[in-house]
């Protein structure tokens, strides 16, 4: 499977990242990808303003989707992207959404919103209450997650565990003391302790660190990004991942049951 990361700033303004999000399809599709993942919150951003999400949400049949969906339908090629969506609420989700031949085929709510270095996603953002179950693609099963979530190892775990080799996150990493190097390590972590490939993409903007990157089983870098705007690819060898379980067999010898959602109603 060949995957793309298409790394980009996200502007305030949904129709120009739109018009970039198209753009790397279409670029991606010629590299020959079978799946590109895009970043976190690409419908709009602005540093200035804490309430953009709520401003600029929209429903998945909207014009922002409307224009991806029919992007996606000039080839077969799977895209991963976070948008915000309205809940009906006072709140809007944070939902990664996957589109394939011009339809929705998954959709994944994100679990832990980033509530920490004095930011607070809950703020504007609801949580989900669903653990995603695994995509098919190119005769591999990924699991997803959404930024924050990196920093909780359960959900991987599950991943793993209920079959996944390849883990996907697209992020909007925040930038600040020794955060590049929690990304670094926390990806690699997820990837290695998990015997997975990780597909982790950033955004880059004035706030975020971009720094795309996809890690092997064995904790290797395959391939990363830089600070700017950049669409990389990788290739996800079936024979690397067999060859990290059969040397590194810790999904076999675990000891701990599967990782289960919390209860959080009562």
């Amino acid at each position: 499977m060949r995957v793309a990361l298409g790394q980009f700033a996200v502007s305030k303004v949904w129709q120009e990242n739109a018009d970039i999000c198209t753009k790397l399809m279409r670029d991606a599709h010629a590299g020959g990808a079978d799946l590109l993942v895009l970043p976190e919150g690409i419908l709009a951003r602005d540093i200035t303003d804490p309430d953009i999400v709520l401003k600029t949400a929209q429903p998945l049949d909207g014009p922002f989707m409307t224009q991806l969906l029919a992007e996606s339908r000039n080839s077969d090629m799977t895209v991963m992207m976070c948008v915000h969506v309205p809940t009906g609420g006072q709140r809007v989700f944070n939902n990664l959404v996957t589109i394939r031949g011009g339809a929705i085929v998954a959709q994944y709510l994100k679990l832990h919103l980033y509530d920490a270095f004095a930011a607070k996603e809950s703020t504007n953002v609801q949580p989900g209450g669903e653990i995603p179950g695994l995509i098919d693609i190119a005769g591999h099963k990924l699991g997803l997650m959404t930024c924050y979530d990196l920093r909780f190892p359960e959900l991987a775990r599950r991943h793993a565990v209920d079959g996944a080799d390849v883990l996907i996150l697209p992020a909007a990493w925040v930038k600040g003391p020794g955060k590049e190097a929690h990304w670094e390590v926390l990806v690699t972590a997820r990837a290695l302790e998990n015997t997975c490939y990780i597909v982790a993409v950033g955004e880059c903007g004035e706030r975020n660190i971009g720094a795309s990157m996809v890690v092997d089983p064995l904790g290797v870098a395959v391939v990363r990004a830089g600070e700017g705007p950049a669409l990389i690819f990788a290739d996800i060898d079936p024979k690397r991942i067999s060859h990290a379980r059969a040397v590194l067999p810790v999904l076999a010898n675990r000891r701990f049951a599967r990782p289960e959602l919390a209860d959080t109603t009562a």
